[in-house]
């Protein structure tokens, strides 16, 4: 069982890597900057809804499991896609706020 979840866990990080830099180098409708490049911003609104929909669909498998609609394995796998997701958020969010910190401290 516990081989099952770590290749589910393995893949579903797999899939979230390739879903990331797909969105990376192939920006969506407006993303692109005059000069042709993907902006910062939209890249990061992108990852941003990403993250909302992976834990409102976790959220979402857990409701319809209490309700005896959904499969214990499809909930383990919406749940640690979802905390997956929330983990990404928070070492990106962790990069950001050390980032402008740095920059704060610099002299100019």
């Amino acid at each position: 069982m516990l081989e099952v979840i770590s290749s589910t866990a393995i893949s579903a990080g797999q899939a979230v890597a390739r879903s990331i830099e797909a969105q990376i180098t192939a920006p969506a409708a407006g993303a692109v900057q005059p000069g042709g490049e993907v902006g910062f911003d939209s890249v990061l609104k992108q990852v941003t809804t990403d993250a909302i929909g992976t834990l409102k669909a976790g959220e979402a498998a857990s409701i319809s499991a209490i309700q005896g609609k959904e499969s214990t394995r499809r909930v383990v796998e919406a749940l640690m896609s979802a905390e997956q997701a929330l983990q990404t958020a928070v070492a990106v969010r962790d990069k950001v706020v050390q980032a402008y910190q740095e920059v704060v401290r610099m002299s100019i």
